[in-house]
This record gives C-alpha cells, structure tokens and sequence, in this order.
C-alpha cells in the first residue's frame, strides 16, 4: 500500500494500518511474505504480483522483521527505513507493509504464523516463498512445523531452483508438493501442502543492492531505481 509512514497509526484487527488509506483493511485470502526488506526490491514485488494472480489472493503482506535471525545486525538498516522504502517500492493497492513481528514480539517465522492465524481466524493464509528461501529453510527454527501450519508457495529464483527441489524441505514434504496448475487452490488446501510456481527469471537481490550502495560492487543487474536514495 503506497501510503507515507509519517501519517498517524491506527490499530485494527491487530495490525497497524494507516489511517489515511483510500482502502479498507485488505484481504480474507492473504499470502504472507516475510524477510528482511534490507532492501526491499522489484523481485519482491514480482512475487507478490504474481501471488496475487496465480494464488487468487485478495492481498499479500510484507511481514518485515526488526532482525533476522540468520543475519548481522550490524548489515541491517533500521527498521522505519526499510518500512518506508519497502512501501514506497510496493506501490500496489493490494501489498500492505506492515512491522507485525515488532508489534507481536516475535523472531521467528513460526510463532508469527501462529499468531496471526489466531489474531485473524476467518482469514485464510499462505505463506510466500523465494527458492533461495526454501533451500537454507532446514535453518529455521521449527521449520517442519511451518510446513504443518500453513499451505507454502515457493517462487523460483535464477540459480535456485535445482538447489531448493534437491533440498532437505523439499525432499521431506515431496509427498505434499502439488502441481502448479492448481495454485488457485492452494490457500483452501489443509496443510502440508506447498508447489513450485514457476514466474519470469529475475535475478535481483537485496545482497547485490547493498554491495553497490557500500560500492563494492558495480550495478551489472541495477538501474538506479532499484537502489535506495537514488531515485
């Protein structure tokens, strides 16, 4: 949702939502995408996009966490400027950026699922994934019990694929993998249940953004839209 973060904040159903929104509070079919947003970019958005469309979803939300507990904090910039950045890039009616981990104090992907599912029992949730994600998920904390609690879309990513199929996640849910042509049905299905959803290559990642903003690195992939505080 493309709105300013310094309007005033609200609380409704749990989340904070910004009062000055043209938009009801989005979505009974919610895909959420959570991560670090450090920064956020148009791959992000590109998931989302096509999450909406193949997943006939009514929103997606960007469930942007204060710290990642598999990064350094001292890579991460601080939080209401990713918000800010991560709703400025979004720009889309129905993604809405939300600091619910901060809110609900939690750290972990799974006690996040659990929480909104019980903050928000009439909504149905699916949880978005990129494949880099889904191979490196045997790291997260209680990572079967994700795959228990909540149907999973995973999204290719340029040179993940093969890496995410081959994987310890994938390989022990393979019996619960659907095919692709039913993604509209994914959000209705009891978990575990996930599927491979194959979108346009797009090979972007917030690593390479911030190897170019600390000019590590040359913006081969880049324009200057994608790079915070260049645009």
């Amino acid at each position: 949702m493309n709105c300013e973060l310094g309007y005033s904040y609200c609380w409704k159903e749990g989340l904070s939502v910004l009062k000055n929104c043209r938009f009801p509070f989005p979505g009974r079919r919610v895909g959420l995408l959570g991560g670090s947003f450090n920064p956020a970019h148009r791959g992000h958005r590109l998931i989302s996009t096509e999450a909406i469309k193949r997943l006939r979803l009514d929103a997606v939300w960007w469930l942007v966490t204060p710290q990642n507990p598999l990064k350094k904090c001292n890579d991460l910039a601080k939080l209401q400027e990713r918000l800010k950045y991560a709703t400025k890039l979004a720009n889309h009616p129905r993604i809405w950026v939300t600091d619910v981990e901060r809110r609900f104090g939690s750290q972990y992907s799974i006690d996040t699922i659990k929480r909104l599912k019980r903050k928000f029992p009439k909504r149905k949730f699916v949880w978005l994934l990129g494949a880099d994600n889904l191979a490196q998920m045997p790291l997260w904390l209680g990572w079967p019990k994700i795959f228990e609690s909540i149907p999973i879309a995973v999204f290719n990513r340029p040179s993940y694929c093969h890496q995410a199929l081959a994987g310890l996640a994938a390989q022990r849910f393979r019996r619960s993998q659907h095919k692709e042509q039913y993604a509209r049905y994914l959000i209705d299905t009891a978990p575990p249940a996930w599927m491979f959803i194959h979108t346009p290559a797009d090979p972007i990642s917030s690593t390479e953004i911030r190897l170019v903003q600390n000019q590590k690195s040359k913006p081969h992939k880049l324009n200057t839209r994608d790079i915070p505080g260049q645009t």
